[in-house]
């Protein structure tokens, strides 16, 4: 997922797409936990998403605050 494509979402998709992130980080440290985990890179890209998301609304907060 590319910065400019979190940019362009609502606040409401940001939140769904947060908690869809959030879900899979939960199932993919099950998954390493129990050693049925195939593709351990997923797991950073997971984690760097959900920053990724987090700051990008928190910047939009601070504009909105602003204005």
């Amino acid at each position: 997922m590319k910065a400019s494509d979190v940019r362009t979402m609502t606040d409401d998709q940001l939140k769904d797409e947060l908690a869809k992130l959030k879900k899979e980080q939960f199932n993919l440290r099950f998954q390493q936990a129990t050693g049925q985990i195939e593709n351990t890179a997923r797991m950073r890209q997971v984690r760097r998403d959900i920053a990724r998301i987090q700051t990008i609304a928190r910047q939009k907060q601070a504009s909105e605050a602003k204005a």
